[in-house]
């Protein structure tokens, strides 16, 4: 109840308010009007039941926010608007004794529709249209017990106003903080579901729940895409994305995947951000097999950024297979930035499964050139990858590193007299070939 209405009602049973008006505006109308407040509230206060009736009726009718909840339980929104009401218009009449009551009674209002998500423009209509009620039925039960009195309820319709404005705000603050605590709490049960899926740690029993929370078909086609944090970048735990685009199909954006194309899922890690990515297709259908390539050619990510993709799986339920395929493809990624599809990198995705025998094949393979001068070390190695890049060919090598062909051939030949491999000979190429990938990922 606002200060100007407890001051005058407290004046009219003899208390004197902290800080009085001056005389001047302690009128006997005043005094009157609270008297005409009284009669009328009290007689509100004894036909709670019918007034409490006709306004759920309006509710019913007029706020189709509350049409819902007076279906699936009538009686309970009833108490609730009963409730609410009676503190509400005793504390017209009783201040002190009604206000820490009315308002615990109308902040539990506001939290309870919020978490029964009844939107807060429908809750705050609700008590409007309850204090309309009540200023309607102050005035008619005036006029009908004396038509002249009518006129002294000006002098304190404010008041009255004032007071369905103050339980608004009540209410409306209520409700926002229910539903900041409703959102952490969906937001944390999202984070442990999807690390519990993403780790393998998912019952069976959870995936069918895990479905409907995140809104993602149980047996769904997925694959998981791994971003490498950036050194001495901001580490969080959570459903937050890093700092990169993903491609406009799967319309880039914060939010929960719903259906092939629209925005992944993020959890991110202490080093490693991983997204879920439903894919087209399911069981049955294998979807398009360049889908992954092409999310990769149209991934827009800052220069150095790491990201792997893993291959496609089926069902929620594989999307722990799914995280550990992408950290393979994470772990091929070259150290100075690019985006690996597993599927397309399978020999280097062996050498960095095994970092212990890549860097032994690279020591075997290679070793002998590391008793070279660094530079002339490192020429031949270039040349070498250059040439199985160009598939065998000493013509496109040479013109990718702007040298002649037969400058190529005799730099090849070096590197078999000094290794003792015969890059013709397909064992042996399948060897340098795996080597060169593990100095290269796994030694730098």
């Amino acid at each position: 109840m606002p200060q100007v209405v407890r001051s005058r009602i407290a004046v009219l049973h003899g208390a004197h308010p902290a800080a009085p008006l001056p005389r001047s505006f302690r009128s006997l109308a005043d005094r009157a009007a609270i008297e005409v407040l009284h009669r009328a509230a009290r007689v509100l206060v004894a036909s709670l039941p019918v007034l409490t009736d006709r306004l759920v009726e309006a509710l019913y009718e007029q706020e189709p926010g509350y049409r819902a909840a007076i279906d699936s339980d009538r009686a309970e929104v009833w108490q609730e608007v009963h409730h609410s009401l009676r503190h509400n218009v005793g504390s017209l009449i009783q201040p002190r004794e009604f206000r820490d009551a009315a308002h615990r009674t109308s902040r539990w209002i506001g939290e309870i529709r919020a978490e029964q998500g009844v939107p807060l423009d429908a809750v705050l209509h609700a008590f409007r249209m309850g204090g309309a009620m009540v200023w309607q039925d102050l005035v008619d039960e005036t006029a009908r017990r004396d038509p002249d009195d009518v006129r002294l309820l000006v002098h304190v319709a404010a008041d009255v106003w004032n007071f369905v404005d103050e339980h608004c705000g009540i209410v409306a603050d209520a409700y926002r903080q229910a539903e900041r605590r409703l959102s952490w709490r969906r937001e944390n049960q999202q984070r442990l579901m999807v690390a519990a899926l993403l780790d393998g740690t998912a019952r069976i029993a959870d995936v069918c729940e895990a479905a409907a929370m995140l809104g993602l078909p149980e047996q769904g086609r997925y694959a998981v895409l791994a971003v490498a944090s950036a050194p001495g970048g901001p580490q969080q735990q959570g459903l937050a994305r890093p700092p990169l685009n993903l491609p406009a199909v799967l319309s880039p954006g914060e939010g929960l995947s719903t259906a092939p194309g629209a925005a992944p899922l993020w959890h991110t890690g202490p080093d490693t951000a991983f997204a879920i990515l439903r894919l087209a297709g399911g069981p049955g259908d294998p979807g398009d097999p360049d889908e992954l390539h092409a999310i990769a050619d149209a991934l827009d990510a800052p220069a150095g950024t790491r990201a792997g993709i893993g291959s496609a799986v089926d069902g929620l339920a594989a999307l722990g297979d799914a995280r550990r395929l992408a950290e393979t493809a994470l772990r091929a990624c070259a150290a100075s930035g690019g985006t690996v599809v597993l599927d397309e990198h399978l020999p280097d995705a062996l050498v960095v499964s095994s970092p212990a025998l890549g860097s032994a094949l690279a020591d075997r393979v290679l070793g002998p050139l590391d008793r070279l001068d660094p530079s002339d070390r490192d020429v031949i190695l270039e040349t070498l990858t250059a040439w199985l890049d160009a598939d065998g060919s000493a013509q496109r090598a040479g013109a990718r590193l702007y040298c002649h062909r037969n400058t190529v051939l005799n730099r090849l030949r070096r590197f078999e007299q000094l290794t003792g491999r015969c890059l013709t000979r397909p064992r042996d190429a399948v060897e340098v070939s795996l080597a060169l990938a593990a100095r290269r990922l796994l030694v730098g």
